[in-house]
């Protein structure tokens, strides 16, 4: 049995549908014992070189089996929740983030809803768009984000090139209406400027609006969305990058259960959120720590504490090449602080462009 272990990836899956996987591991010492006990008798560590403890969902009942890693690849892919249907910006980047990996993206109408789905691990991530170089911070997310006990794995920052897309044969000129998410309208504020006439219409979604228009085959009516959202729904695109600024990026979190999640030797940012009394010079004096440990603020936001009137959250990236240093100055401000919060920590995010 040794001699055939060697030959080749030792995979241990757990599969469950309702319950969580870790907890297993936690509440029964005979399981957790035996399986030490197995790692021990092979010498699994030593002689094969990869050991693997994977979790993956199961619509049937729980079943623990050994099996080759090509079979799992095969049969089980990583589920990702992103917002709005296909063709998002938002299923670009979970393509973009796992682009060495084969992902079912699960579509959702809210990012509650991709919460939910990724707390009840009906999915292994999700995406939130956090915040866009031209129209700033989505605010909602980061309470969304620090209210749901979930952890921020990564981030990736996507290129937004926004495009006026309507039914073929139609020019600028035949256009009376565009819809799109708000965002995506006021990124493209000074193209529009020029074509006053034209009616805009805020929309949950920049995909849905294109699938809106060719499901109902609206005329005069246009849609900004990405390229994808053209080739998916048959529209024609009337007018490229349309966008005001041509740096025009998004910034988006990856987010994983704190159970699932683990921290990359690569990790070189993190994202926490703290409250400050009411005492002259507290924020300065928290900035100043930071800057004593070479730490990099990145980005700070406050955000008003409901029902604390004119008390905030402050919401801050920070980018460090010590994590020592880093964690000696979590324990520092700590002490002119409240309320310390590590959403997550992790590598600093790609761009795709």
């Amino acid at each position: 049995m040794r001699k055939s272990l060697k030959r080749g990836f030792f995979y241990f899956i757990i599969l469950n549908n309702k319950t969580n996987s870790n907890e297993y591991f936690k509440s029964n010492f005979l399981f957790r014992f035996f399986f030490l006990f197995l790692l021990l008798l092979f010498k699994i560590e030593a002689e094969i070189g990869i050991s693997e403890i994977l979790y993956y969902q199961s619509r049937s009942k729980a079943e623990i089996f050994f099996c080759n890693k090509n079979q799992i690849k095969n049969k089980y892919m990583k589920k990702v929740a992103v917002l709005g249907i296909k063709g998002s910006f938002h299923e670009l980047a979970a393509n973009e983030y796992f682009i060495n990996e084969k992902i079912e993206v699960v579509h959702c109408i809210s990012f509650n809803d991709i919460i939910s789905l990724v707390k009840n691990c009906s999915v292994d991530a999700g995406i939130m768009a956090i915040e866009n170089s031209i129209a700033g911070s989505l605010l909602p997310n980061y309470s969304i984000a620090n209210d749901s006990g979930l952890s921020i794995s990564g981030e990736i920052f996507i290129r937004i090139k926004q495009n006026l897309m309507a039914l073929p044969n139609q020019s600028i000129n035949d256009i009376r209406e565009v819809r799109s998410h708000p965002m995506a309208l006021q990124q493209c504020e000074i193209f529009f400027k020029k074509h006053q006439n034209i009616n805009l219409i805020e929309s949950g979604d920049t995909a849905y609006c294109a699938k809106n228009i060719a499901t109902n085959k609206l005329n005069n009516v246009a849609a900004i969305a990405g390229i994808n959202s053209a080739k998916i729904y048959g529209l024609e695109i009337i007018a490229e990058g349309i966008e005001t600024n041509k740096r025009n990026f998004t910034r988006f979190w990856i987010i994983e259960n704190k159970s699932f999640s683990s921290i990359s030797k690569d990790v070189n940012k993190s994202s926490l959120c703290f409250s400050l009394p009411h005492k002259h010079g507290s924020l300065s004096k928290v900035l100043s720590i930071f800057s004593f440990h070479n730490i990099n603020l990145t980005k700070i936001q406050s955000l008003p504490i409901i029902g604390k009137e004119w008390e905030y959250l402050f919401y801050v990236d920070l980018v460090f090449e010590n994590y020592e240093r880093y964690k000696n100055s979590i324990t520092a401000i700590s002490a002119f602080s409240r309320n310390i919060k590590i959403l997550g920590e992790y590598q600093t995010g790609r761009t795709n462009y």
